[in-house]
């Protein structure tokens, strides 16, 4: 259903450092660059399966800030890879938040692997997997 998340950055080389490192575990290659027609870098990132994400320079000039109650979630093939994705992010630059990488008992979708993260700007991302 969707086609892509957009998240805004202060800082794009910053952020193309960090979503390089931590979406490599996900199968993503390097961002593309794509100059948007008001001059704002953008970076893009798929890793095969039909969605996107891209990370963008305000267009409207002010500041990047972060959508409280947002979270983009990346789906993950393993507990292992949930776990790598977040260390990734710790490790590249990355705030870790919440409870620790782990099983997660939820009332609304049954047993869950969760890990949650900020990036270098604050917006919130999570890993998640759906065991067998």
């Amino acid at each position: 259903m969707l086609f892509h998340t957009m998240v805004g950055s202060n800082d794009i080389e910053r952020s193309k450092r960090f979503y390089d490192k931590v979406l490599a575990t996900l199968g993503a290659g390097e961002g593309t660059r794509n100059i948007a027609d008001s001059g704002h870098t953008r970076l893009i990132y798929n890793n095969g399966n039909g969605t996107n994400l891209i990370v963008s320079q305000p267009i409207n000039d002010e500041p990047a800030s972060v959508a409280n109650g947002s979270t983009v979630a990346f789906s993950c093939d393993s507990p292992e890879q949930v776990k790598q994705l977040h260390d990734t992010a710790v490790a590249a630059g990355g705030t870790s938040i919440e409870a620790p990488p782990g099983r997660r008992e939820t009332a609304s979708l049954g047993t869950v692997v969760l890990a949650y993260f900020r990036d270098p700007d604050g917006n919130k991302m999570c890993g998640i997997h759906f065991p067998a």
